[in-house]
């Protein structure tokens, strides 16, 4: 029987408790947040749980609160990543969270980082960490991992989504609007001909087709985990991947560029008629928050959807007996609707939570036990299969194509 320690009981964190609530192996699940007020509106509808109040930048709180525990849960922003990290190793507990740290030192950088000194760190503990495990970062991984496994080698991976979900009532952002401006200002990154190549945000758009979709969708590179990790990790797991990029495209990916473009999301200070602004603290003062709480979620659908639409794909190209092979996986998930008559969550909460739900599964109940830290591509046969299955019992199933060709 396994204690968790859940820290951040957002849309994702309240999902994993959810459904650790009703895991047989799991005995005790400890839902902290610095807002007591939601995590005790979560524990009421749960069996197994109780609420704490805790500071997640005191790092001796931290370690308070997952004593004898067996798994730390992190649902926070990554800057968070390496002290609940540091917890976890003092009371000897494993760790997973659904996206890499993000340090001062960059990006690929502290991915560097935790691969080598916290990989021994967790390792010498006798412990297993996770990092990225989500929908994606996380099922977009271990998809691209399963195609590359079926290859010889491996040329190019590719990871496109497309969320083309349009309200009545103006809602630009179905997150955190400053996690999701943040990134969108944030650098991009991708794996070029066997180097990780940093560029600017929403650069080298292309229009692409996807599956069920009539037109074609206008798609731009975002800062994003696959192509840093995937990069780190060609030679390893991935036979050698020369390409590695990550395209995103809808309503928000298209009001985040134009405010980009316009300075708006620049954190430096304009003197506007004497008074010092920051563009992004405007921004975000003005930005309608994300739907957080169900009766919120309904009133958007019960005034009316303009759209629901969208695409997850993991495409794959390489060659199996010297001809050229490409693998596409589209991921059925609920959307807006259907999630929320599953689960009274959003379909961007429902799909990350849920995916996150299942890697904690996957731990709790053992199904992956390699000491050190690690990636979801990283993850064995056995370890995948389980994500898949369980999976597709929480409705998301993967469409797999594949195609030969003499030549590409």
């Amino acid at each position: 029987m396994k204690k968790i320690l859940i820290i951040g009981v957002g849309a994702q964190g309240s999902t994993i408790a959810k459904r650790m609530d009703e895991h047989p192996e799991v005995s005790e699940i400890i839902c902290a947040d610095y807002d007591i007020k939601a995590a005790e509106k979560l524990i009421s509808a749960l069996k197994k749980a109780s609420a704490l109040g805790l500071d997640a930048k005191d790092l001796n709180s931290v370690i308070q609160a997952a004593a004898g525990c067996d798994l730390i849960v992190n649902g926070l922003p990554l800057q968070y990543d390496l002290l609940i990290m540091e917890a976890a190793l003092a009371v000897n507990a494993s760790y997973l969270d659904m996206a890499g740290p993000m340090e001062d030192i960059g990006f690929v950088e502290s991915y560097k980082l935790i691969f080598s000194q916290w990989h021994k760190k967790f390792k010498e503990k006798k412990l297993t960490a996770m990092v990225g495990c989500g929908s994606s970062p996380g099922l977009a991984n271990i998809i691209a991992r399963e195609s590359v496994d079926e290859m010889d080698s491996c040329d190019h991976i590719g990871i496109y989504i497309y969320e083309g979900v349009w309200a009545k009532r103006y809602t630009p952002f179905w997150w955190s609007p400053e996690v999701a401006l943040g990134d969108m200002a944030y650098n991009t990154f991708r794996f070029e001909n066997g180097k990780i190549i940093e560029d600017n945000p929403f650069s080298r758009p292309v229009m692409m087709k996807f599956s069920g979709i009539d037109r074609s969708i206008r798609m731009v590179d975002h800062e994003h985990d696959e192509p840093v990790t995937m990069g780190l990790l060609a030679d390893k797991v991935l036979k050698g991947v020369k390409n590695v990029e990550f395209k995103y495209g809808g309503p928000h990916v298209e009001l985040s560029e134009a405010l980009y473009q316009m300075g708006l999301l620049s954190k430096k200070a304009v003197n506007i008629n004497g008074t010092d602004i920051v563009p992004m603290d405007l921004v975000l003062k003005l930005c309608p928050p994300a739907p957080k709480f169900p009766d919120e979620i309904k009133t958007i659908i019960d005034e009316g959807l303009v759209m629901e639409e969208g695409a997850f794909l993991v495409r794959v190209d390489g060659s199996k007996n010297e001809k050229p092979m490409r693998i596409d996986c589209n991921v059925n998930a609920p959307g807006l609707v259907e999630a929320f008559e599953k689960s009274g969550l959003s379909h961007e909460a429902y799909i990350t939570g849920q995916c996150a739900s299942v890697f904690v599964s996957m731990m709790v109940d053992g199904a992956f036990t390699a000491e050190g830290l690690f990636v979801p591509e990283q993850l064995h046969a056995d370890a995948r299969r389980y994500c898949f299955e369980k999976l597709a019992k929480l409705g998301m199933t993967i469409e797999k194509r594949i195609e030969f060709s003499d030549a590409r």
